[in-house]
């Protein structure tokens, strides 16, 4: 009998422990508001390189004009990459290659991974509403003490500083 009112004193303690670490608080580890325009920069970066890098080989190398077919072609590859890079890499880490390179994660309010369903609709859904405010949607994390844009208070996410990760192709 002693043994168990030992063993349930200390569980006790343990439990007190826990209780007084503290909670995870997004706003400890919110980026810079620059650092956040930075990785939507090379989002963008990543959208169009692939239809302005073979458009300016058409251009300097065959010679010709802007070829209908490779145009298009150009554009769908680079919009694919867009999608890859805007909704799939985020399903899988949380992070666009921007995000990846700049250092920060889109996780939730209380830490925790973001569901699939939540980030395909933060992604899509959540960005199209912030852009639809003229951009605005976006520039409130520069204005607000949490560093959470739009569709990060529509979905319940933040962005936060985190490991950077290396791009392998």
């Amino acid at each position: 009998m002693a043994v168990e009112a030992g063993e349930a004193h200390q569980e006790e303690h343990v439990i007190g422990a826990r209780s007084m670490q503290p909670a995870f608080r997004a706003i400890d580890f919110r980026p810079p508001f620059l650092l956040r325009l930075g990785s939507i920069l090379i989002d963008y970066i990543v959208l169009l390189i692939i239809p302005l890098s073979g458009l300016l080989v058409e251009r300097l190398v065959v010679g010709g004009g802007f070829g209908i077919v490779s145009d298009r072609t150009l554009w769908l590859l680079g919009f694919i990459l867009a999608g890859v890079n805007v909704v799939l890499l985020p399903l899988i880490g949380g992070q666009t290659i921007g995000k990846m390179l700049t250092g920060i994660r889109i996780v939730m309010r209380d830490g925790g991974m973001v569901s699939i369903k939540g980030m395909v609709l933060r992604q899509t859904v959540g960005y199209l509403i912030s852009i639809a405010t003229l951009g605005l949607g976006l520039f409130i994390a520069g204005l607000n003490t949490s560093g959470r844009s739009l569709h990060d208070f529509i979905f319940g996410t933040v962005v936060v500083r985190a490991r950077k990760t290396l791009v392998s192709v």
